[in-house]
């Protein structure tokens, strides 16, 4: 049983993560459904669009857990004044990565997504709107290590107040862009694009505006990182890096899988993910928090504590998951019909979404120990575990049982549910072990 100082703690971490990440998944849903109203060849666009980005920016993105993983330990050591060297180095890092790395895929976007899809409708589409995310590369870089940086020190409500402005910028000029309002064209998929850039980097001015007022005492810019610590940084971020990159790959390989299958069923997997990941951002938000209490238990020397940690976070947040999944079991067309507006559509992810909603607990330990394990630096670890499952398993078992076999959508997440509920006891069961409290960060 949980104590009600632990409940606490817990909930100031990751209610103001959480609230982030709804922020951020309702703003993915709000323009799912603007652009569901173009048609199917635009959502699929989108929603591939958006998948070829992830697997762009993945790299950087494990900024954040190298970032977390320095800023809680040396909190939890008491060395206050150095909690910002891991944020100074992951800023440089997306700096030196994403510029070049953006400019090479803009002008080889053309040439790239084709490989995702072979409907001349959606490659039309989809191309410009790649390379409109693909302009805010740097900006989700940087954006990621403050990330990691205000969980990692306990202020997590900084992360939030950034994405509410963020975001809500973002909700105002895509609907400003995609249909044409105030005087500006009407452009589409490629608008949500632009409009997702443009308030990426106003994301990244809110955060150095508040880590200038806010985090004195820190170290933030205020000398180049070390040798040492980029080392640090490079050792974890580039693994948690690399199971980014693995997994929005395979995500993106699914898609192209769901794709052989027909345009509708990509339309209606792009909707399903959307609304998995909002299922899920409960489980992610405590995962985060979970990170951070157990890296600074590790930073006092209590191993102990951050076991229990680890365990403590994953109960609370299998019982608010398991809870709001109900509904994908109970009332899925109740979701579906918010975004998909023909009966076929809905009826192909009926079905789906019932065997989500029916898992969710077992994909939130996963998900909240995975984040434990790295907040506590095993991030090689992770890293085999996802890329093994997903690549070794998932992905072959998919395409098998779709294009090869005929079996449809359904028998693809069916394979999609299993992979990850398989994940999540792997997961449990290296928690379980301690193997991973002597890792030096």
């Amino acid at each position: 049983m949980l104590d009600q100082i632990r409940i606490r703690t817990i909930l100031a971490l990751a209610l103001p993560i959480i609230g982030g990440m709804a922020s951020q998944n309702v703003l993915n849903l709000v323009d799912t459904a603007m652009v569901g109203y173009l048609g199917a060849p635009s959502l699929a666009a989108v929603g591939l669009g958006s998948f070829a980005n992830f697997m762009a920016v993945a790299f950087i993105m494990g900024l954040s857990a190298g970032v977390q993983a320095i800023a809680s330990r040396r909190l939890g050591e008491g060395l206050r004044e150095q909690t910002a060297s891991g944020l100074n180095a992951g800023l440089l890092i997306a700096l030196l990565v994403a510029v070049p790395w953006s400019l090479i895929l803009i002008l080889s976007a053309d040439r790239l997504y084709p490989l995702l899809v072979d409907d001349p409708e959606v490659v039309a589409i989809g191309v410009p709107y790649f390379q409109a995310r693909l302009a805010g590369m740097v900006a989700i870089g940087m954006n990621f290590a403050f990330r990691g940086f205000w969980n990692g020190i306990g202020q997590s409500r900084r992360y939030l107040q950034t994405l509410v402005i963020m975001h809500a910028c973002n909700l105002f000029l895509n609907w400003v862009l995609i249909f044409g309002h105030f005087g500006f064209p009407a452009l589409g998929a490629y608008g949500a694009g632009i409009g997702t850039t443009i308030s990426t980097f106003l994301g990244t001015t809110i955060y150095t505006i508040l880590a200038l007022r806010h985090a004195g005492g820190t170290g933030f810019l205020r000398r180049i990182a070390d040798r040492k610590t980029m080392a640090s940084m490079l050792r974890l971020s580039i693994p948690a890096g690399t199971q980014s990159f693995f997994f929005a790959t395979g995500m993106t390989l699914f898609f192209w899988i769901i794709g052989r299958i027909g345009t509708a069923e990509l339309a209606a997997s792009n909707v399903l993910v959307q609304l998995l990941l909002v299922a899920i951002l409960p489980g992610v938000g405590f995962g985060i928090a979970a990170a951070s209490l157990v890296g600074r238990a590790l930073g006092r020397g209590d191993r102990e504590d951050a076991v229990t940690w680890g365990w403590d976070v994953s109960r609370l947040a299998m019982i608010v998951v398991g809870t709001g999944a109900l509904i994908g079991v109970i009332a899925p067309d109740l979701l579906l019909k918010i975004f998909l507006h023909e009966e076929h559509t809905v009826a192909l992810a009926r079905f789906p979404l019932r065997l989500l909603g029916a898992t969710m607990v077992v994909e939130t330990l996963g998900g909240v120990l995975m984040n434990a394990l790295l907040g506590a630096g095993a991030s090689k670890t992770v890293m085999f575990v996802s890329v093994t499952l997903q690549w070794g398993l998932f992905l072959p078992v998919a395409f098998l049982l779709g294009p090869v076999l005929g079996f449809g959508m359904s028998a693809v997440w069916l394979a999609q549910v299993g992979y990850r509920c398989l994940q999540g006891l792997v997961f449990a069961s290296i928690w379980h072990s301690r193997k991973w409290v002597g890792v030096e960060v």
